[in-house]
């Protein structure tokens, strides 16, 4: 699967590509300047002379009736004028006519080329608006497959650190089971109940500080080294687990830790919240102020009860290590671990589970 999928990610890419050169190259296609122009109407068109040879032919053929048809005999009394009205309206009622037309052909025309310079209009931005839409895809989609490279890598080598210790802690408890049981003479017993993790070394405060900021590359051979310890200790990788948990869940709404920049505390709040203060006396300690990662995970919280199980028990396993890691950490270790991306990640969820209200 992966293979094939390797292999067709980069016909995809071509296929992408070349997408967007052809969209590059519609986009760069010279627009017709004059549809931005103001429209520039010809004074003397077809249509005018039409009815100017028109009105003049009427006329004409007027002019020449009256000229060569006989005088006919002269009006009763009162009639004379209704007899010229008559004549006028015979003579101009047609040229009006023909003028009355001409007009309405010319703005019919003129509506017409104003349609097709409107669709003209339309047409250039739609391409102006699909080849924005393109780019910025392309922009962005090196980003989010960066990103979901970097998560998959990671995840990867923390499930071979939780494979490889697993399988360490069966073969330790095969050799135990499997050990001859000595008497006392020849090794002191050990207390009843004690347990392979409480005879492990204890974890440094630097290891755990490390491997709550998790890898940063998949060539960090340190970080993955101090992940490593870290999942040996019964408490540290209780909360590992529990970040790695909300981390990935956070990183589908396209929400990475190291895009949030929060303000810094004082080390003495962190001592207020490890001795169990809460709300506005730890109000400094929810120092994430972006507003669409704080959207996005409220929305997520009273919608997703996933999300929001693994929220309250990644909270609850910060409050409570962070307590014990307190107890014996400089102000300049507490600074280190707010830092890092678990440490971010209990700032955005405690502001949306209201822990600093």
């Amino acid at each position: 699967m992966t293979d094939a999928t390797s292999h067709s990610e980069p016909g995809n890419r071509n296929t992408t590509s070349a997408s967007a050169r052809q969209q590059g190259d519609a986009a760069s296609r010279p627009t017709a300047l004059g549809i931005y122009d103001k429209p520039r109407h010809e004074m003397v068109t077809s249509i005018e002379v039409i009815a100017i040879s028109l009105s003049v032919i009427w006329l004409l053929g007027s002019a020449i009736f009256f000229l060569f048809t006989p005088r006919p005999e002269p009006a009763p009394d009162g009639t004379g004028s209704l007899r010229f009205l008559m004549t006028m309206l015979a003579i101009f009622m047609p040229v009006a006519m023909i003028w009355v037309a001409a007009t309405a052909a010319r703005a019919s025309r003129v509506m017409r080329e104003e349609s097709q310079r409107l669709q003209a209009a339309i047409d250039a931005i739609r391409q102006a608006y699909i080849a924005q839409q393109q780019g910025q895809h392309l922009r962005t989609e090196p980003s989010v497959a960066r990103k979901l490279d970097e998560i998959a890598a990671a995840t990867r080598k923390t499930e071979t650190a939780l494979a490889t210790f697993q399988s360490t802690r069966r073969e330790q408890q095969q050799r135990d089971a499997a050990a001859p049981i000595t008497s006392a003479d020849d090794q002191p017993a050990l207390a009843l109940g004690t347990q392979a993790e409480d005879m492990a070394p204890r974890l440094s405060n630097d290891d755990f500080i490390c491997a709550l900021n998790f890898p940063e590359t998949a060539e960090d051979e340190a970080g993955f080294a101090a992940l490593r310890r870290a999942l040996k200790d019964r408490e540290a990788s209780q909360l590992v687990t529990a970040a790695q948990d909300v981390l990935t869940l956070l990183s589908q709404d396209g929400i990475y830790m190291d895009d949030l920049l929060p303000d810094r505390a004082r080390p003495d709040i962190w001592r207020q919240f490890a001795g169990g203060a809460r709300g506005r006396a730890i109000a400094p300690l929810g120092g994430i102020r972006d507003r669409s990662s704080l959207a996005l995970s409220n929305a997520r919280m009273k919608q997703d009860p996933i999300f929001r199980d693994a929220a309250h028990h990644f909270l609850r396993r910060f409050d409570r290590t962070f307590a014990a890691f307190e107890k014996d950490a400089t102000d300049e270790e507490i600074s280190a671990l707010a830092d890092t991306r678990a440490a971010r990640a209990f700032m955005l969820l405690g502001r949306c589970a209201g822990t600093f209200d």
